[in-house]
């Protein structure tokens, strides 16, 4: 198997050009849906470059009376926070490039984590950016849903994880909601 930095540059170059020759819109799958409740914190993320936008999920999560969260990112080191969020709250340049809420919002528990990615495979196994930090909020928030979101051209034939890496319970790709073949 080649070296995570390669599966990253051939998923992130599947993924840009799948971008710009026009990806559609991802859809809100009713699998989704039914894991929503009001008051349920569900964590999401603005996206970068290519990443695919979870847009429709944050507006079903709304509609179902759901708290919003966007991770918060200091430093490769720090492990990231997740912070109330609006959708009329202004974001903030972060670090990497990322935008995120003002680091002084309520720090909030997420119920459930819609995670980009750059790769994933059919046992639910994903390759973040690198840094760990989605891997160290796994860890702390275990009871946590974690839900990727991706493109389906990001889709690898297997991923072999690192001891850390914790697999996704459902990835979401334009293609609809996706379950493991292996849990």
């Amino acid at each position: 198997m080649a070296d995570k930095r390669a599966l990253r540059a051939a998923a992130r170059a599947a993924r840009d050009s799948f971008v710009a020759a026009g990806a559609p819109a991802l859809p809100c799958p009713r699998e989704f849906v039914a894991l929503l409740a009001p008051g349920l914190v569900v964590a999401s993320y603005a996206p970068l470059g290519s990443e695919a936008d979870p847009r429709a999920l944050e507006t079903a999560a709304r509609a179902a009376g759901c708290l919003l969260a966007l991770p918060h990112v200091v430093d490769r080191a720090t492990p990231i926070r997740f912070l109330a969020w609006e959708a009329d709250h202004a974001l903030a340049a972060g670090p990497f490039g990322l935008r995120q809420p003002d680091g002084a919002r309520d720090e909030v528990v997420p119920d459930l984590v819609l995670t980009p990615l750059v790769a994933f495979d059919a046992a639910l196994n994903r390759i973040g950016q690198g840094a760990g930090h989605y891997d160290r909020a796994f860890a702390a928030y275990p009871a946590a849903r974690r839900i990727g979101i991706a493109w389906s051209v990001q889709q690898l034939d297997s991923i072999t994880p690192d001891p850390w890496d914790a697999p996704l319970d459902a990835i979401v790709t334009e293609r609809g909601w996706l379950t493991g073949t292996v849990r």
